[in-house]
């Protein structure tokens, strides 16, 4: 994947989570809940492209955010 790709999907869900008034940990843990195995630490990496969204994630982030794939990916 593209580096500065990475980092544009990791600012949209950052946008994405903040219009959704959620904290790191608070979308960690509903993540976690959805049956992602994922640390607020892991998230954050994610937000700034330094660590790689793996499907299973891309899939509860859309349903917890209640959004399109678009949203996340464009």
């Amino acid at each position: 994947m593209n580096i500065n790709y990475e980092r544009q999907v990791g600012e949209n869900i950052r946008k994405l989570r903040k219009a959704h008034s959620l904290t790191q940990e608070l979308l960690a843990a509903k993540l976690q809940v959805s049956g992602c195995d994922i640390t607020r630490s892991a998230l954050a990496k994610i937000e700034v492209g330094q660590r790689h969204l793996y499907p299973d994630e891309l899939k509860a982030l859309k349903q917890i955010l209640n959004v399109s794939y678009e949203n996340i990916l464009d």
